[in-house]
């Protein structure tokens, strides 16, 4: 019997809430929305939580994709599965936002391949949905491009399944999945140094 599983996407320009129940079935809310995650978040869930008879108490896991995908995106979604973790004191797993785009697929090798703007493209391989075969990669978009097997099946869309992530993390080892943001990217940010007074030693 799985566990009842919360699953939790805000890294792309949508607010997916996917739920896993003890007897197998499923749910889940879709919004497609650029900007304001936390301000429906938490009534999104109330919402599907309440029209399948479970309470925020019933919850026994939950998964929520760690990225790359929109840094402010990221934080909500991790912030919310943190804050219910530590409140039920229950495990969250971290799944990494291209490996959840490889269970969008039923069987066979998998290459997921993401515009990640300016000329370069987010890129990884699996064996089989869920099973990296190698580590997720900024490339070069014609390099990433170049990659892609014809023997995989291409994933190119920013948005998971929601239902077969939670299906994936109801089964994974927590250990395997820390709840961190991975950018893949290096952040941008520079320190601001031109206001700088130097100290006097």
């Amino acid at each position: 019997m799985p566990a009842i599983t919360l699953a939790i996407d805000t890294a792309a320009p949508r607010l997916q809430l996917g739920l896993l129940l003890a007897d197998g079935t499923s749910d889940f809310i879709v919004d497609d929305i650029a900007k304001g995650h936390a301000e429906i978040l938490f009534a999104r869930l109330d919402t599907l939580l309440s029209r399948n008879n479970v309470s925020n108490a019933d919850i026994e896991r939950i998964a929520v994709t760690t990225g790359p995908g929109s840094f402010t995106g990221l934080r909500i979604g991790l912030s919310a599965a943190r804050g219910l973790g530590v409140a039920r004191k229950i495990p969250v797993l971290g799944i990494p936002s291209l490996q959840a785009l490889s269970l969008t697929v039923a069987s066979g090798p998998v290459a997921v391949f993401l515009d990640a703007r300016r000329d370069e493209a987010y890129f990884q391989t699996f064996s089989a949905p869920g099973v990296p075969e190698t580590a997720a990669r900024l490339l070069p978009f014609e390099e990433a491009r170049a990659a892609i097997s014809h023997e995989a099946t291409l994933v190119d869309s920013p948005f998971i399944d929601i239902v077969a992530m939670a299906r994936f993390a109801a089964e994974q080892d927590v250990a395997d999945y820390p709840p961190h943001a991975s950018y893949v990217r290096d952040a941008d940010a520079k320190p601001q140094n031109a206001s700088r007074i130097p100290r006097r030693v």
